[in-house]
């Protein structure tokens, strides 16, 4: 029984497994997006988030600590500078995984994995991505009754009120 084993083994031995696991993690950092099976994808998706989260303090401890797993210094260059600025603002889910087609030769399920801000074709347009909005519980009915009342006033013609009349109401309303 497997009672409280959380470590997808992949059929391997550990070391094999480390060794599969850094291979395809130095990939994904190189190509931004590798297909693999998606048990793979699965763990690889916790073995990289880790390492993409450290990468965000480019501190001489976190490389060496980041190596310890690649041991390919390309792949630390490469995620300590184009990732971890890309990467910067997000605060966590670094990674992608879409399942795809199973495999011709034997059926094994497919899946693509990529970094999720490298990705053009799901890539957020300026507006949106600098413009946050948060949604609250209470609704924002307050905000869209006052937003109205404010455009009337302004329609209203400057030549029918005297300039004392008109700061009047606008104190009134504000």
């Amino acid at each position: 029984m497997r009672h409280g084993d959380k470590i997808k083994n992949l059929g391997r031995t550990a070391s094999h497994r480390r060794a599969l696991l850094s291979n395809l993690a130095c990939n994904l950092i190189e190509h931004k997006r590798i297909v693999t099976t998606l048990a793979k994808a699965k763990s690889l998706r916790v073995y990289v988030e880790p390492m993409i989260t450290r990468s965000k303090s480019d501190t001489m401890h976190n490389r060496r600590v980041v190596f310890s797993y690649l041991q390919n210094k390309e792949a630390i260059k490469e995620l300590f500078g184009a990732i971890s600025d890309k990467v910067a603002n997000r605060p966590g889910g670094y990674t992608r995984i879409i399942k795809l087609q199973p495999r011709m030769g034997d059926a094994a399920e497919m899946a693509m994995i990529e970094l999720v801000d490298f990705n053009e074709i799901y890539g957020k347009d300026k507006d949106s991505a600098t413009k946050k909005t948060r949604r609250s519980r209470r609704g924002g009915s307050a905000k869209k009754t006052e937003s109205p009342a404010v455009t009337t006033e302004m329609v209203t013609p400057a030549s029918d009120a005297t300039p004392e009349a008109s700061s009047q109401e606008g104190e009134a309303t504000a």
